[in-house]
C-alpha cells in the first residue's frame, strides 16, 4: 500500500515567521511518525525561508521511518545530502525565486546533468527520485538518467479534479504506466488532499509514496495533527 510521507516545511514557515523555536520542527516530525506517518519530507531552499539546512542535520538522527530530502541539486544541496545521507533524495528544478515547486524536470534536455547527480547519490546508497510533469517521455528520460523513481507533479490533477476527475488523472495514469514499464518506482505529490487523494491512488494503485505538506498541515489547524495524519492514512486505505 502507498506510504504517506509528511512534508513539514509549513511547520518551519510558521516558526520562522516569529523567530524562536515555536512550533518545534523536530517535535512535529517525531509526532507525525508516532501518529502513523511512514516518512518525513523536507525541502530546504537556499534562502531557508522554511526548512533550514540546520533542521535537516538535526532531523536525520530522529527519523525512524524514511527521510526524504527534496530540492534543486545546486552544490550546497548536493553537499548537504551527501553529508546527511537520507533514505531518498528528490530532485526538483525550482529556482530561488519560486514560491513553491511549479514544474518537473525536462529529463531529456537535462540528461547529462541528471545522470551525473543520480550516479553520485547512488554511489552514496541514496535512492534518487526525479520530479516530473505527467509525461511518459519524461518518465523514460528519468530512467535513462539512472533514477530509481519519479515523483509526478500532481498540481494539474488537483486543479482538474473538481470538474472531471477521470479526465484529470488520465495523463498521470499513462505516465505511471510508462514509469513502471521502465522499471521505476513511483511517487506523487503537490496539492494532494483529503478530497482528491483516494481517487488518485485508486486510479494508480502502484504508487509507492505520496508526499503531502501544505494541505495536511492546514487541515491540522482544524483537526489536530494526530487526527489529520490518521485521516490521510485512512484516505490512502480507502483506495485499495
Amino acid at each position: 500500500m502507498t506510504r504517506l510521507s509528511v512534508n513539514i516545511n509549513k511547520v518551519a514557515t510558521l516558526r520562522n515567521s516569529r523567530g524562536g523555536n515555536v512550533p518545534d520542527v523536530l517535535k512535529a516530525a517525531v509526532a507525525c511518525e508516532s501518529f502513523g506517518a511512514e516518512g518525513i519530507t523536507v525541502h530546504p531552499r537556499p534562502d531557508e525561508r522554511h526548512i533550514r539546512y540546520s533542521d535537516v542535520r538535526a532531523l536525520r538522527p530522529l527519523i525512524k521511518t524514511e527521510f526524504n530530502i527534496e530540492g534543486n541539486p545546486i552544490p550546497s544541496f548536493i553537499e548537504l545530502v551527501c553529508e546527511v545521507l537520507p533514505h531518498q533524495v528528490t530532485l526538483v528544478p525550482d529556482g530561488n525565486d519560486v514560491l513553491t515547486s511549479d514544474r518537473g524536470w525536462d529529463t531529456v534536455g537535462n540528461k547529462a546533468f541528471l545522470t551525473e547527480v543520480c550516479a553520485l547519490f547512488r554511489s552514496r546508497g541514496i535512492r534518487t527520485s526525479i520530479f516530473i510533469d505527467p509525461s511518459p517521455r519524461m518518465a523514460e528520460g528519468a530512467a535513462a538518467c539512472g533514477a530509481d523513481r519519479v515523483e509526478m507533479y500532481t498540481a494539474g490533477y488537483a486543479e482538474g479534479y473538481g470538474s472531471d476527475p477521470s479526465k484529470a488523472v488520465q495523463d498521470y495514469i499513462a505516465t505511471a504506466r510508462r514509469a513502471r514499464e521502465c522499471g521505476l518506482g513511483l511517487n506523487a505529490g503537490h496539492d494532494l488532499n483529503l478530497d482528491n487523494l483516494t481517487f488518485f491512488l485508486h486510479s494508480i494503485p502502484w504508487t509507492d509514496e505520496v508526499s503531502i505538506g501544505h494541505a495536511l498541515i492546514s487541515d491540522a489547524l482544524y483537526m489536530g495533527l494526530e487526527n489529520t495524519v490518521k485521516a490521510y492514512l485512512e484516505a490512502i486505505r480507502k483506495a485499495f
